[in-house]
């Protein structure tokens, strides 16, 4: 996971892509991403509503970023940054999922 997948010399600027850092590059996408989900659904309901997708992005993202700073990076800083949002996200995912079944029944 460490080879090169893609560097681009940009003068000043190079950028290198190993498959360590397209793991991080996918949860930073899915935990940022998932406020343009929420943003989107909130919208359309006209008022603040957080969707199911938010969760699943959140904790997808934050379980990508874990794996990135723990196996691919071995950076302590990263780890404790998203360990909390991981377990938030995990905890908000069950409540929605059990508060939903219990309203449908």
């Amino acid at each position: 996971m460490n080879e090169i997948l893609l560097r681009l010399d940009l003068g000043a600027f190079q950028l290198v892509i190993t498959g360590w850092k397209l793991v991080g590059y996918i949860g930073v996408f899915l935990f940022a991403g998932r406020w343009v989900v929420q943003l989107l659904a909130s919208r359309r309901a006209g008022r603040p509503v957080m969707p199911r997708a938010f969760w699943y992005m959140s904790v997808a993202g934050s379980l990508l970023l874990l794996t990135y700073f723990i196996v691919g990076k071995n950076d302590s800083v990263g780890v404790l940054s998203n360990l909390f949002p991981a377990f938030t996200a995990a905890y908000n995912l069950w409540l929605d999922v059990k508060n939903r079944s219990a309203a449908a029944a």
